[in-house]
């Protein structure tokens, strides 16, 4: 198997998700809410969202969604709210979260570069956030594009995002692994012909995982000797 590069997702396989975004989310189902406290725990179980222990169920919307996928999966619940009142609370959040490394990335990242692999991110996040997310984290400049779900592209599980992102960095999509902790991350990979990766930083189990990756690991940072062992 010969990989000439990797495309990750962000949240859940870069960054820890419970940890990065689990009180950031609870903040904002308070917003939403606008302090009524049912409607808060009408949100939270739609968003099947754990609010005792600020913690994301697997099969959330939230995990491998899009901010208008949210919108849509809630907007019957917030009358009061506009779809596009509810997008600018979430944009205006998401400078707030203090994203969690899987390991301390910039290392990290430029021994997978020094290697001789070229980088991507693929989230079904917004382009501009990602961005800002990445500049914050130290590693934006590690990446030879970064793609969102605005990126004209579309978003996960369809295909369109990776080999969109593939053909950006100059690489066929068979040469490429899709690296990420969701089955919409391997669906996606699998449907543009990549290599799949999946992680466990995110919400997914190993159960979860396992039938549609090529490989369930740990972290990001077990990438390399499995590719060591698959080369």
């Amino acid at each position: 198997m010969a990989i000439h590069g990797l495309i990750f997702d962000k949240d859940g396989t870069l960054f820890d998700f419970q940890q990065s975004w689990g009180a950031w989310f609870a903040r904002l189902l308070d917003r939403l809410s606008g302090g009524d406290t049912a409607r808060r725990d009408a949100l939270a179980a739609r968003m099947e969202f754990d609010l005792a222990s600020s913690r994301f169920y697997p099969g959330s919307i939230f995990i491998a969604g899009t901010s208008d996928d949210m919108v849509a999966h809630i907007a019957d619940l917030m009358p009061h709210e506009t779809p596009q009142s509810m997008l600018a609370h979430i944009a205006a959040m998401k400078a707030e979260p203090a994203q969690v490394p899987a390991l301390p990335l910039a290392p990290f990242l430029s021994g997978l570069r020094a290697s001789g692999l070229v980088l991507a991110v693929a989230t079904n996040d917004a382009e501009a956030p990602a961005h800002a997310q990445l500049k914050t984290a130290g590693i934006h400049d590690q990446f030879a594009y970064i793609a969102g779900y605005d990126s004209g592209f579309g978003a996960k599980p369809a295909p369109g995002m990776l080999l969109g992102v593939a053909q950006k960095m100059g690489i066929a999509p068979h040469l490429l692994a899709m690296v990420g902790d969701s089955t919409h991350d391997m669906a996606a990979g699998r449907a543009a012909g990549m290599h799949c990766i999946a992680v466990l930083t995110g919400p997914a189990t190993r159960a979860d995982l396992v039938n549609h990756a090529d490989i369930v690991l740990g972290n990001i940072g077990e990438i390399p000797e499995y590719l060591s062992k698959t080369t």
